[in-house]
């Protein structure tokens, strides 16, 4: 149970370094919007990151006179964005093997009802 937990923050984590790497004054509004997860889970994770030396936050101004953050990653950030890329890399290749073979079963099991179904509609 707890490996499916760590794996699931994990995620979490690599998918905020790859938006932050590439949008680093993303708000965390926009972050939380376009990860479907909520702003308090957003504010914890990105906390988490902080915490762990992954990322760097900075004030700066928006054009809209507000308090903004400029999320950097760190060098320790890069590198685990890396390993993480390459981590979650081969568990969808895994997953993609095993949705592929299904695929095909699905499509023979199709396949063999169809032939079924005409053989039973010409009364053999």
């Amino acid at each position: 149970m707890q490996k499916s937990i760590d794996l699931k923050e994990e995620e979490l984590h690599f998918r905020l370094l790859r938006i932050l790497d590439g949008s680093p004054d993303i708000s965390q509004r926009e972050l939380a919007r376009d990860m479907q997860i909520s702003l308090g889970k957003v504010n914890f994770c990105i906390r988490a990151l902080i915490k762990k030396g992954l990322i760097k936050a900075s004030n700066f101004k928006n054009s809209q006179n507000k308090i903004a953050y400029l999320y950097h990653l760190t060098p320790s950030g890069i590198e685990a964005k890396a390993k993480l890329t390459m981590k979650f890399l081969k568990i969808k290749m895994v997953e993609y093997d095993l949705i592929k073979k299904e695929i095909e079963e699905l499509k023979k099991n199709v396949h063999d009802l169809n032939k079924h179904d005409i053989k039973k509609s010409a009364g053999l």
